[in-house]
């Protein structure tokens, strides 16, 4: 077992359960709204766990640990919180204990942003979890997916749009550190890993909208 589900089984993080949100089917794979589903996949991927269709939560299913859950509602990101609050009420599990994984427009291309709580910042998915919590004190990680300037300024263009080749690097890069960022969370709490992936990725985002 890996070294993070070893730390998950000896009880070490508080989070039990991370919810990567974003939209089910062929046509929305490898957008820019579905940066959660591809962060989840990477982190089942790397604690040697696979995901499997559990229709009684209208999610996607990976169990890493017996104390950990990984969630990729398949009720489409405006309704993510139907499944996400299903979940942690049958399992009991606090808002406090859950983690969202978000994209995010406003931030730049792979920048990360970890936060204890807050609102939803126009995220809609994240806005429907809240609902279904009935509170803002859900731990939440955004990626930044770039704002939508090549697509005109049409928002819902453009987070249902896929990278362009020029940002496929940043992209990958950014899907990989918020990986490493819930291992960090994981493993050394929320405090430090917000101190340690809170900031501006080194690569250049000045270019992130150009066409190659």
């Amino acid at each position: 077992m890996p070294d993070s589900a070893n730390n998950l089984a000896q009880g070490i993080s508080m989070i039990r359960l991370i919810a990567g949100l974003g939209n089910p089917g062929k046509e929305y794979e490898g957008t820019r709204h579905n940066v959660g589903f591809a962060v989840l996949d990477l982190l089942a991927q790397r604690l040697g766990s696979g995901f499997s269709k559990e229709s009684k939560w209208d999610a996607f299913v990976s169990r890493p640990s017996s104390s950990l859950s990984l969630l990729k509602p398949t009720t489409f990101m405006n309704l993510s919180g139907e499944a996400v609050g299903e979940y942690a009420r049958f399992h009991r599990i606090a808002a406090a204990e859950s983690l969202i994984v978000i994209d995010d427009a406003a931030l730049p291309l792979g920048t990360l942003r970890l936060r204890r709580d807050g609102g939803a910042g126009g995220q809609n998915g994240l806005k429907s979890v809240l609902i279904h919590f009935a509170t803002e004190q859900v731990p939440r990680l955004r990626v930044g997916i770039g704002g939508p300037e090549h697509a005109g300024g049409d928002l819902s263009h453009h987070v249902l749009s896929r990278f362009l080749p020029g940002e496929q690097q940043l992209a990958s890069e950014a899907v990989a550190r918020a990986a490493d960022a819930i291992t960090c969370v994981l493993e050394r709490g929320i405090e430090h890993a917000m101190n340690l992936y809170n900031s501006t990725p080194p690569s250049d985002t000045n270019l992130k909208t150009k066409q190659p």
